[in-house]
């Protein structure tokens, strides 16, 4: 031990430890670590204890369920003799006992000691008194014990559970407007002519150590009328009060009814104290009243009420039809419901979307992440999207490694996502959602098509997610686990509650042995009032009165510009991550690169068959009848070019959207810019079918006779010939995008294809006469074939090359041998490329959550 400093012995579960102050110790469920703590509540990485140069201190670590001391959650702490630490719970989490030091104990945020005394004297922070809370006194279910290690310290029954969630469904009628009845994690000081200024930086006075967190990223300070003011100071993922995003470097004035929300941290400002409300999953969340009406006045959600408290594993279940999916919807924001609110620790979903969708986690039914990609490459490329610009790789890198290990994925992060079986790759998309710490995770059926083994496996990580801090909601067919589950939500046929409460209770509610019993009940009885015999029994009054109790209220958004979320990218940054991820993925494919130069290649070789000794020059005139020989090679072989262009482009792009729209989806809720998507693609393909249509022209026309002179390029005549084959391709990927934002499955783009390349044989004029032909004339102007095989004749001069026999006199202006005419060719067909950029803009907004839509 140094000299000077004091000895500092930590006592844990019998076993002691002496500290050395030249090192700091890592504490948390990492078999790594220095002291390791084998219980679901405690993190991987959960807390550091040191020698800070004047005093022992102890850092959380960002730890789901938090550090305690004296009852009272801490960040950083000053430790003194006696001094008694709980990890992960404030009153019976593993607890450290410390002696030895003689430094006083006092926080080191700030606070004032009759803090420390408040706190431990205030009521528990969940709606209920820490008598009515939850202790694990009750002995687990069969089945738990390997996630709950020790058992008898994980804090999940069935029993005494029940009898407190009508007390805390998510806040009653007169709830505070701010979490509930949760005293704050910790408070801050606030003076008149000072500046506090909030960060991820360890510079900033107010440090706030969450990856959501810009390095400086807002501060407040007061006016010289004694008001205090909110500055956001250009934040990536945004500085939000009430819910509502400020501007990048904008500011606010704020009273004590504000909120001012900063990455996963609530402030409010009580006098000239600042109260810190830090969201590590112990949040409530409740549906009230939602009903969903679509086109007809058809209601395919009925007023369904329901609330759950922190931490908790919740199922729905029904048959086809029940609504299952429009609920998932209104829950997440993806789909409002058109009456009701949702609330996320009394705080309204809908109207403050923009920043709680940063603490909402979604895993839809289809994988959220290319499996071309390894597993860590995957994870890399969704942290650098999701997280701030100025988070280093450093930081992205831990954390992806924290959530590798917290779901046992480690040992297969090198793999591809496509080798791992159907459960390893739900747990790779619940790692996706985990990387920003979402307090409430949903998943859409994540079980669909595993077999039981699997299925078992995926609903034990949930219920492993569950005790360790989050509330999580899964939508499923599969009812061989429910038993894993707090609470199982059944959905009856049109969309109404048939059942809220324990699962273990829900056949005996309803009267069968089986569940497919009551599926088949569903199905048979149709038309009874399923909702009406759940309201009307014991299990309402127990489960869900208290929320019912609640009058049903309409949704006022609020308007479309106070919603717009801002990107926690910015434009440039998130094209080049999207340009590298998406040529990550088409590397991989060795299968898609081999196709990209064999398909041009046999295209244009595919034209050599034609004549193969004839050139693409006027055959002159015939000296009996005095009229022009045409040449019908050139006509032929540039059809034959120009569609191998058409169908090569349209084939690289006609798949490309709709097999990611789920993951578009999911990243344009995180903040994704969908301009920025757009772009990548364009770029990206836009380069290969480029390269493709050079490889056709050059195939096409090198290894035949051409004019010596071009009309723009001079003796490049080859380059300018290939010029209107590469912007063919191009165009006919972007018209390839525009099938593939609006079709709804990827079995219905091929005839779509083919169709497409069909309409642009007819149109390209080679094959019957258009100029004069009313209609059919302005039509082709819509076609792109028609305008490359134009830019293309006028340097071969088609009106000497293939003249209109019947009428000499009619030549069509789009061939004149002349710059304008080739100049006009060419800008008309990427002007219709831009077009179709225009509208599959349009289209991508209609797989965006509803919320979102400008």
């Amino acid at each position: 031990m140094g000299h000077g400093v004091p000895e500092l012995v930590l006592e844990l579960n019998g076993r002691t430890w002496t500290l050395d102050p030249s090192r700091s110790y890592t504490l948390g469920r990492d078999p790594q670590g220095d002291v390791v703590i084998d219980d679901a509540r405690v993190s991987w990485r959960h807390a550091t204890i040191g020698w800070g140069g004047r005093s022992w201190f102890i850092e959380d670590h960002g730890s789901t369920n938090g550090t305690y001391v004296q009852g009272r959650r801490i960040h950083q702490m000053e430790l003194g003799p006696g001094s008694a630490v709980h990890l992960g719970n404030a009153t019976d989490g593993p607890r450290l006992s410390l002696s030895g030091t003689e430094a006083g104990a006092y926080s080191a945020q700030g606070a004032v000691p009759q803090q420390a005394a408040q706190a431990q004297q205030a009521p528990a922070q969940h709606g209920w008194s820490q008598q009515q809370a939850p202790q694990a006194q009750q002995p687990a279910p069969q089945g738990r014990e390997q996630w709950q290690q020790p058992a008898a310290q994980v804090p999940h029954q069935q029993g005494p559970r029940e009898e407190y969630v009508q007390k805390t469904p998510g806040g009653a009628a007169g709830a505070p407007p701010v979490h509930g009845d949760r005293s704050p994690t910790t408070f801050h000081q606030l003076s008149l002519g000072r500046v506090m200024r909030i960060g991820r930086a360890l510079e900033n006075d107010l440090v706030v150590s969450d990856l959501q967190v810009s390095r400086h990223h807002a501060e407040f300070h007061a006016t010289p009328d004694g008001r205090f003011e909110i500055r956001d100071l250009g934040s990536h993922n945004g500085t939000y009060v009430n819910g509502q995003p400020l501007a990048k470097s904008g500011t606010a004035l704020i009273g004590p009814n504000d909120t001012v929300g900063v990455g996963h941290s609530t402030f409010r400002l009580v006098g000239d104290r600042l109260e810190e409300f830090v969201d590590t999953g112990e949040v409530s969340f409740s549906a009230r009243h939602l009903t969903v009406t679509v086109d007809g006045g058809k209601q395919i959600l009925k007023d369904v009420s329901f609330g759950v408290p922190e931490k908790s594993l919740i199922a729905v279940i029904g048959p086809s039809g029940s609504g299952k999916s429009t609920l998932l919807k209104a829950l997440t924001g993806y789909r409002p419901a058109n009456q009701g609110d949702v609330l996320y620790d009394n705080r309204n979903l809908y109207k403050q979307f923009a920043e709680l969708r940063q603490r909402i986690g979604l895993v839809p039914q289809d994988d959220i992440l290319h499996k071309e990609l390894t597993v860590k490459k995957a994870l890399k490329y969704a942290a650098k999207l999701r997280f701030p610009a100025d988070t280093t790789a450093a930081e992205r890198e831990a954390r992806i490694d924290e959530v590798l290990r917290e779901l046992k994925l480690d040992i297969h992060k090198d793999k591809k996502v496509t080798s791992l079986s159907g459960g390893q790759r739900k747990r790779v998309s619940v790692a996706l959602e985990l990387l920003t710490k979402p307090s409430l995770i949903f998943l859409d059926e994540p079980t669909s098509g595993l077999d039981p083994g699997m299925d078992r496996d995926v609903m034990q990580l949930l219920r492993g997610l569950a005790d360790d801090g989050r509330t999580v909601l899964v939508v499923t067919h599969s009812v061989a686990e429910l038993a894993l589950c707090d609470k199982l939500l059944v959905m009856a046929p049109g969309g109404s509650v048939a059942y809220f409460g324990p699962p273990e209770e829900a056949l005996n509610f309803f009267g069968y042995d089986t569940w497919a019993d009551v599926f088949s009940a569903f199905e048979n009885y149709r038309d009874y009032d399923w909702a009406g015999r759940w309201k009307g029994s014991q299990h309402y009054q127990m489960y869900a009165a208290d929320i019912d109790a609640v009058a049903p209220q309409s949704v006022h958004m609020p308007p479309p510009q106070a919603i717009r979320p801002p990107k926690p990218q910015g434009w440039f940054s998130q094209l080049g991550t999207l340009v590298r991820r998406y040529v990550s993925v088409i590397v991989s494919d060795r299968g898609f690169l081999a196709l990209m130069v064999v398909l041009p290649a046999v295209l244009g070789a595919v034209s050599l068959l034609i004549d193969p000794d004839k050139g693409l020059l006027p055959n002159g005139v015939n000296p009996q009848s005095g009229r022009v020989v045409p040449n019908g090679t050139a006509t032929t072989v540039l059809l034959i070019l120009a569609v191998g262009a058409c169908f090569a482009g349209a084939a690289n792009s006609v798949r490309e959207l709709i097999k990611e729209r789920v993951i578009y989806e999911r990243e344009r809720a995180t903040g994704l810019s969908r301009s920025a998507y757009l772009m990548s693609k364009v770029i990206v393909l836009g380069m290969i079918t480029v390269f493709q249509g050079a490889l056709v022209g050059v195939i096409g026309f090198s290894s035949r006779e051409i004019p010596e002179e071009g009309l723009v390029l001079g003796s490049a005549t080859l380059l300018e010939l290939s010029l209107p084959i590469m912007a063919l391709g191009f165009t006919s990927m972007m018209f390839g995008l525009i099938i593939s934002a609006l079709v709804k499955t990827a079995e219905k783009t091929m005839p779509l294809l083919v169709m497409f390349a069909i309409v642009q044989v007819v149109f390209t004029g080679c094959l019957f006469i258009l100029n004069g032909t009313v209609g059919v004339n302005e039509f082709s102007y819509l076609m792109p074939s028609r305008w490359a095989v134009a830019a293309a004749g006028a340097t071969l001069d088609f009106n000497k090359i293939s003249p209109n026999q019947d009428d000499p006199g009619n030549t069509d202006p789009l061939w004149d041998h002349e710059v304008g005419a080739w100049g006009m060719d060419m800008a008309a067909l990427l002007a219709l490329g831009a077009l179709c950029g225009f509208f599959v803009a349009r289209f991508l907004r209609r797989h965006e959550p509803e919320v979102m839509r400008k």
